[in-house]
């Protein structure tokens, strides 16, 4: 009976004040992981950035900067910035704009919220515009819609084809009447570049709204946009309020304003770049037609 009870435990005792030695936590790097805004999936940060800053899982397209974007539509070192040093200026004297455009500089390493210059996609010569919402919202200023107007002469006079690639918040209320006319200027700029029946496409991206939807982002000679993203002029809580009307669910994404005809496709960030290219060489180009049993060339 004894050895009964003197068999030795299977398990440890620990008594109070015994220390328990733990194996140290290995340091995750921050900013490995990170939650979807849309699906709310952990995802790995990296992957995310390696599928063009678009979530793994939903799809979801978060925004790019305008640097990705022109390395995504353009040969590699094809890209030549023009315009470069022009900088917005507080000539209202708002309250803390010029500390802001200093924060935006500093954060963005851009001088406004457009980046402008000539490119080649697949050694097609093109000019390009790609707008940075990173920059003060991407609000359309004075320096802003002097680089689109600039951008665009500079395509009619050379007889490229032009791209733009929108993303904005709408006018920039520190430069009031200045920010409003810029509206005017572009859109006088691009008809005369319609006039000389050359090509015009804008590539709508999250968000898009306000004086930049009114102006030049939907003078299009084609338009297309990237999946669900935000387009139109008021918000919805805006509208919603000032006309006191049941809006339709989601009325202000690309997928509902090409099925009203605004927008003549959407095209994924994958296929972007390839697409692009397709729209490019399909109306900058001669048209091959068979007539007579011989081949000519028609200009579009």
């Amino acid at each position: 009976m004894a050895a009964l009870f003197s068999r030795k435990s299977k398990y440890s005792t620990l008594h109070p004040g015994t220390p328990v030695h733990h194996q140290k936590k290995k340091d995750i790097p921050h900013g490995l992981w990170e939650k979807c805004t849309k699906c709310d999936e952990i995802i790995f940060a990296k992957q995310k950035e390696e599928n063009l800053n678009v979530c793994p899982r939903c799809s979801y397209h978060y925004p790019m900067t305008a640097a990705e974007r022109v390395k995504l539509l353009t040969d590699e070192g094809s890209f030549t910035e023009v315009d470069a040093n022009l900088i917005s200026v507080d000539t209202l004297g708002f309250e803390h704009y010029t500390e802001k455009l200093e924060a935006a500089k500093k954060k963005t390493g851009m001088k406004d919220a457009i980046l402008c210059g000539t490119a080649k996609l697949n050694s097609r010569e093109f000019a390009l515009g790609v707008m940075d919402f990173r920059f003060v919202g991407a609000s359309l200023g004075a320096v802003v819609g002097e680089k689109v107007t600039r951008i665009t002469e500079l395509a009619t006079e050379r007889k490229l084809p032009l791209v733009i690639v929108t993303a904005s918040g709408g006018a920039r209320m520190q430069e009031a009447m200045i920010s409003l006319m810029q509206m005017a200027k572009t859109s006088g700029a691009l008809s005369r570049h319609a006039e000389a029946g050359l090509l015009y496409i804008v590539i709508m991206t999250h968000p898009t709204t306000a004086g930049v939807t009114a102006s030049f982002a939907s003078l299009g000679d084609l338009i297309v946009a990237e999946p669900e993203a935000l387009i139109g002029f008021a918000g919805p809580r805006v509208i919603k309020d000032t006309t006191q009307a049941k809006l339709p669910e989601g009325f202000q994404t690309s997928e509902f304003l090409m099925k009203k005809g605004l927008i003549d496709r959407i095209i994924e960030r994958k296929n972007l770049r390839t697409e692009l290219n397709l729209l490019l060489e399909y109306f900058s180009n001669p048209c091959k037609v068979q007539k007579n049993g011989r081949k000519s060339a028609v200009s579009e």
